[in-house]
């Protein structure tokens, strides 16, 4: 039965996020910016330790043992932490909380999707500045009024981080909005800008346990800001959701926390990784941005992307593509194990590279 247009007229509408593909089976999957290995060790002895019982009782809607242990981790208040069910849901929650103003938020026009799906989402309007022909963001472009700022750092799915001091320039031109940069995958990059949370009061910095901490099936993400805007993001998911994280998901996060030495070892074979995968790449004429994340952005100038896109898919390795302008003729490229890499070079090399 179809759905009278008088009923349909009252129901919200919505441009929806595309989510990468989640194929099953004998696959190399390079697509969606997985880490390739298990989480820390701790992880495993902290699930076996959770009494199946107690499913039944909800969570600590505080999330404190997680909190805890980010606070701990970077030194900050307990005050300071905000927790949630991924970096999306964070990220979600600080739109519907912050950019409140009437006036358009800015974010650039090649970045994570999301962004657009949640200001259509929550009604709040936006502009985006174009990236300059190298894929960077250009300052002065947010140095006009706004009702707010969002950014990836590095940005995705460029992968090009900016350093410390042009995250403060944004900042200060911008006193009197809230600035978010989007953390997802710093941990592969270089300084985070929550060094800057003591400086300036409008700064939120939000991260993920999906990328470095091998953990986006448990869907774990935080902000990190000061007590006050804390506090009013808190404000706004007890009047959604109190109970937003499960019983496994905080003492799961709590447990990758601690484990330091084999989350810095893992960060440096993924690194190693990319930085080796970026020459092979090269090699074979690809060009290259110079990705500071997990994953690489390439595009080779005599091959057609969606075309490479889909005959990778053909011998089960995928990756990302976007029909986009500005964007169509690039991969993204998560970075694999050193095999998943080899297989990729291999099928090129064979394929699309003589």
């Amino acid at each position: 039965m179809a759905v009278r247009p008088e009923l349909l007229k009252n129901i919200r509408t919505v441009d929806p996020y595309v989510p990468g593909e989640q194929p099953r089976g004998n696959v190399v999957k390079l697509n969606t910016n997985e880490n390739p290995y298990p989480p820390a060790p701790g992880v495993k002895a902290a699930l076996d330790s959770l009494d199946p019982a107690d499913f039944r009782l909800y969570p600590d809607p505080a999330s404190s043992v997680l909190v805890k242990a980010l606070a701990e981790n970077y030194g900050v208040g307990e005050d300071q932490v905000f927790v949630g069910v991924g970096s999306d849901d964070v990220i979600s929650l600080c739109f519907l909380t912050f950019f409140h103003s009437g006036k358009p938020i800015l974010f650039p026009d090649i970045t994570y999707s999301f962004y657009k799906v949640w200001a259509g989402l929550y009604r709040i309007p936006y502009e985006c500045p174009a990236l300059d022909t190298d894929f960077r963001i250009v300052r002065e472009d947010y140095y006009r009024e706004n009702g707010g700022i969002i950014f990836p750092n590095p940005n995705a799915p460029t992968g090009i981080y900016e350093e410390q001091d042009f995250i403060e320039d944004i900042l200060e031109h911008n006193r009197n909005s809230i600035v978010i940069v989007d953390e997802a995958y710093v941990d592969f990059a270089g300084r985070s800008a929550m060094d800057l949370i003591g400086k300036y009061d409008n700064l939120i910095v939000t991260q993920t346990f999906s990328k470095s901490r091998s953990m986006a099936g448990m869907r774990i993400g935080y902000a990190v800001s000061n007590p006050d805007l804390i506090r009013r993001l808190n404000d706004v998911k007890y009047s959604f959701n109190s109970y937003t994280m499960s019983r496994a998901a905080l003492v799961c996060g709590a447990a990758a926390i601690k484990d330091r030495d084999y989350f810095e070892q893992n960060i440096r074979r993924i690194t190693e990784t990319r930085e080796h995968a970026q020459k092979k790449l090269r090699d074979m004429g690809f060009l290259c941005t110079e990705s500071r994340a997990n994953f690489l952005f390439v595009r080779h100038p005599h091959r057609d992307a969606e075309q490479l896109f889909e005959e990778l898919k053909a011998e089960r390795i995928y990756v990302r593509h976007w029909k986009e302008e500005r964007i169509g003729q690039y991969l993204r490229i998560t970075v694999g194990t050193e095999e998943e890499m080899d297989l990729l070079f291999d099928s090129l090399r064979k394929k699309y590279c003589r």
